[in-house]
């Protein structure tokens, strides 16, 4: 059974239920993490799926979801260097590797549209830009 130690907003809930069976809400020491597995990555890296975490801030969904985690490390059929991924969290036993990417002036976190499924939207963007690097 999937482990809900924290709430998301009903519409997220079905959406996450819908699109990636099997996600988890868990806390990890004060810190909230929704946690999708099997996340299809596009074709150019060495793994086709991975786990991947999001940082749920609270005051969310006001409040933006920045940045992307994945497990294991994710690395480039190709061997180039994928910037920005050198830093690690643990998380839930595990040593997941955080990509550094953060919305702009131009692409501002919108209360009341953006969600989960708009940040997934965007991280599948920067995953298939890293390939065409």
């Amino acid at each position: 059974m999937p482990r809900r130690e924290f709430a998301l907003p009903p519409s997220e809930v079905e959406s996450l239920d819908t699109r990636h069976p099997g996600w988890e809400a868990i806390r990890n020491g004060s810190v909230n993490w929704l946690i999708v597995s099997e996340f299809r990555l596009p074709v150019g890296y060495t793994a086709a799926t991975a786990q991947v975490a999001l940082r749920i801030e609270p005051g969310y969904p006001d409040t933006q979801i920045d940045m992307a985690y994945f497990f294991p490390p994710l690395r480039r059929q190709d061997g180039k260097t994928i910037p920005a991924t050198e830093s690690t969290e643990t998380i839930d036993g595990k040593t997941f590797q955080r990509w550094s990417r953060h919305r702009t002036g131009e692409n501002p976190w919108r209360p009341g549209v953006d969600d989960v499924s708009t940040h997934l939207a965007q991280m599948n963007h920067w995953l298939a830009r890293e390939i065409q690097k």
